[in-house]
């Protein structure tokens, strides 16, 4: 049984819905949950330019405050009720390290928890944002000259993150590790990236982290299950990775995401 959701944006992220933190505690209690760790996307490196049209990839730099704020007053207020643990969705962004561990020294000793997730991969002199449209896909792949390319790449990207120094703060729970299958159906590939992912299980591993266990994908018309896999899950728990289930909420109603669709018998950590 879940008792915890790990992953949740908040009315902070410029592309969620604005349900309010009181609607997604609230929505939690009533799905059974103990606990909920708030992951809104951390405001990007500074100097970084969001490549999505609507520059809308993460909150704001002036919302931070506001948002650490705001969560210790609903952290208080629900106290004996449900806990609410205050975390970041830190993104990776390969040639930005410094700036992100600058980022995080400044953060980290006000924050619960964390995930550190690859959405942004450097193609050449630009960054592409991987998940956010087929058509943004279909540009990265005639970039790269093929599908498995694009795989190899993110699959590159996150082994990069992985390893990467980011300080004493940096997030020990790597996020969606398959986020790049998020439009499958559309641009399939019978290459199994089977080397690539226990690679980075094995580094995961190494470096005692955790592995997000994102139910989202299985909502996605072109992906249509978890991130990551049953297959790569059962490696993980054969490795003893520990899982923690996120639901990547954008909105209350979608709580627990996913969740009748995990592998069955896993057993979920908390942060």
């Amino acid at each position: 049984m879940i008792s915890h959701d790990g992953h949740v944006h908040t009315p902070f992220c410029p592309h969620g819905s604005k349900d309010s933190f009181k609607d997604y505690c609230e929505k939690a209690i009533s799905l059974g949950l103990q606990s909920i760790s708030f992951t809104e996307h951390a405001p990007l490196p500074e100097g970084f330019i969001d490549p999505t049209p609507q520059l809308d990839s993460a909150m704001s730099q002036k919302d931070l405050q506001p948002y650490l704020e705001e969560l210790n007053d609903i952290k208080q207020s629900y106290q004996g009720k449900l806990d609410i643990f205050i975390g970041l969705e830190v993104d990776y962004i390969e040639g930005y390290e410094l700036e992100t561990t600058s980022f995080l020294k400044k953060v980290g000793p006000f924050l619960d928890d964390s995930i550190l997730s690859v959405h942004f991969l450097k193609i050449y002199d630009r960054y592409v944002c991987i998940d956010y449209s087929p058509d943004v896909f279909e540009e990265t792949v005639l970039s790269l000259g093929s599908i498995e390319a694009v795989y190899t790449r993110y699959y590159e990207t996150l082994q990069a993150s992985v390893q990467a120094d980011l300080g004493p703060y940096k997030p020990h729970r790597i996020g969606h590790i398959t986020l790049v299958k998020k439009f499958q159906k559309k641009f399939p590939t019978q290459h199994t990236f089977r080397q690539e992912t226990t690679i980075l299980l094995s580094a995961i591993k190494e470096k005692n982290y955790s592995i997000d266990y994102n139910g989202a994908g299985v909502i996605k018309p072109l992906c249509g299950e978890p991130y990551p896999n049953k297959q790569i899950i059962q490696e993980a728990i054969e490795m003893g990775i520990p899982l923690i289930y996120g639901s990547d909420a954008h909105q209350s109603s979608a709580l627990m995401t996913g969740a009748s669709k995990l592998h069955k018998g896993v057993s979920l950590s908390k942060p």
